[in-house]
């Protein structure tokens, strides 16, 4: 793994506040390089090299200042990383989540999506990728300051302001990530959009390659928060070998 000398722009913390990542990685010179790297780029790193560790420094967080994002290695030495997500994400924790592993079975990148990862690196990875993923899911979840007015669609609401989609006024969970991706839908109504265009959308970097499939996991995902019944969406709907489309009129939806 090479270092190349990261630049000095780090997350989106507070002026004077080094941004916090917890870094869940049991291998020990892996993890150092990791932090060192993370550290020169102007990042606060706390370690986890376990499952029972990385909560009680997620606990121990939510006491102060909490982190702004999490790296997670899937295999770790008392369970899967998976299952944290998974923990995170059903108790409403949007905590940005970053996966490493090097399993290269695409099945456990669409499992991580699905269960709400932000996004995926495999290992072996170049640092300064690592670097531009991180910062780009905690830009995600801040949000752009003076975004503009809430998007209504039928019982549908999408909020820029508060960076949250309602249904019946109920917030529905999502990644920050998907939350952009539903967002760049709603303000394109009745216009089939690719999913290159999507992507180019939503990015903030360019560490994600045009004709990355996962866009249709995260469309998934959407669904399954957002739609009556994700089996037969009424809300974004799949035009086959041309996009997705958000619905203009959604009366009863």
């Amino acid at each position: 793994m090479s270092h190349p000398a990261p630049s000095s722009e780090s997350g989106q913390a507070t002026p004077g506040q080094r941004p916090r990542v917890l870094l869940i990685e049991d291998d020990i010179r892996l993890g150092q390089m990791v932090e060192d790297y993370l550290s020169d780029a102007g990042w606060s790193v706390r370690r986890a090299t376990t499952l029972a560790q990385s909560l009680v420094e997620l606990e121990a967080g939510r006491g102060g200042a909490g982190f702004d994002a999490a790296i997670l290695d899937l295999m770790l030495p008392d369970g899967d990383g998976l299952d944290l997500c998974r923990r995170l994400r059903g108790g409403g924790d949007d905590l940005p989540v970053l996966v490493l592993s090097a399993r290269g079975d695409p099945l456990d990148r669409v499992i991580g999506l699905e269960l709400g990862a932000d996004d995926y690196l495999p290992k072996p990875f170049e640092p300064r990728e690592l670097l531009a993923r991180l910062r780009a899911i905690v830009r995600r979840r801040q949000g752009v300051p003076g975004a503009a007015p809430s998007l209504r669609f039928g019982r549908l609401e999408i909020d820029p302001q508060s960076r949250q989609a309602r249904v019946d006024g109920e917030v529905r969970m999502l990644t920050g990530y998907q939350f952009d991706l539903l967002l760049a839908l709603a303000r394109h109504p009745g216009r089939v959009l690719s999913r290159e265009f999507l992507l180019d959308a939503v990015k903030s970097t360019g560490a994600q390659e045009v004709y990355d499939r996962s866009i249709d996991v995260h469309i998934s995902r959407i669904r399954a928060v957002i739609e009556d019944d994700p089996r037969h969406p009424r809300r974004i709907l799949t035009l086959r070998g041309a996009g997705y489309v958000f619905a203009r009129s959604q009366d009863g939806a």
